[in-house]
């Protein structure tokens, strides 16, 4: 109720293109605070999703801006993401997140209502509201096999750990919606309430197994980087003696 009172959620139309670069910028500002990956989209893609009436945007009772989200399908309508979920430092922690969450799922209910809705996180956060809407952890073969969806994670950071595992798994978490056999919200709900930290674990257990191989090859290069510089200043000390 209180995020009712607190800000206004409506479908982003023609009227709202302007804000485009603050939410492109919003979005890698808030990865880049995170240490996350994100697929990186530009502001004409958002001005697209908005004449399209595929996004909705959120404002304070006051006009600013304060938050966004998208919708974008992919295997010929058959899948669909609910992407880019932004909300403005602001109004952070104050429920926006999830009201636009469940603003951006019923819209995407509405326009493709025999879709499967599925979302790449890396946030427990999200996970939680995810879990709230009817969504469960699936592997990521049961998400589209679009090659322009996976396309859209080359500008990620983690792109080089999704390749080396051959597009089966990354440090996100991949969560699935589906109308036709998914339990229902409640019992999602109750089920990531009760394993919560399991889920915590395991993400982080996750995270630390795919950064292994990386991290291991930076301190070799490191290393080699290290005694070469030595090679070379004992060179240029006998040399110049």
């Amino acid at each position: 109720m209180k995020t009712q009172e607190q800000f206004q959620i409506s479908i982003a139309n023609e009227t709202h293109l302007g804000f485009a670069q603050i939410i492109c910028d919003e979005m890698a500002s808030s990865a880049k605070a995170r240490g996350t990956g994100i697929a990186k989209r530009s502001p004409e893609y958002i001005q697209q999703k908005m004449r399209e009436g595929k996004a909705v945007i959120a404002f304070d009772k006051t006009g600013i801006w304060a938050g966004f989200c998208y919708i974008e399908t992919w295997s010929h309508g058959e899948y669909v993401a609910n992407s880019g979920l932004i909300v403005a430092p602001a109004f952070r922690k104050d429920g926006l997140a999830r009201a636009i969450k469940r603003k951006i799922f019923e819209l995407s209910r509405k326009l493709y209502p025999n879709a499967k809705i599925f979302g790449l996180t890396t946030g427990l956060a999200v996970m939680k509201i995810n879990s709230e809407l009817g969504y469960e952890p699936v592997t990521y073969s049961e998400l589209t096999q679009d090659e322009d969806f996976w396309a859209g994670c080359k500008s990620c950071v983690n792109y080089d750990i999704l390749m080396s595992k051959g597009r089966k798994n990354c440090l996100c978490t991949a969560m699935l919606y589906d109308p036709k056999d998914h339990p229902g919200p409640e019992e999602t709900k109750q089920d990531f309430q009760q394993h919560s930290k399991l889920y915590e674990r395991f993400m982080r257990i996750k995270k630390w197994k795919l950064l292994q191989p990386f991290l291991k090859k930076e301190k070799e290069e490191s290393n080699a980087g290290a005694k070469m510089k030595s090679r070379k200043s004992i060179l240029h000390f006998i040399f110049n003696l």
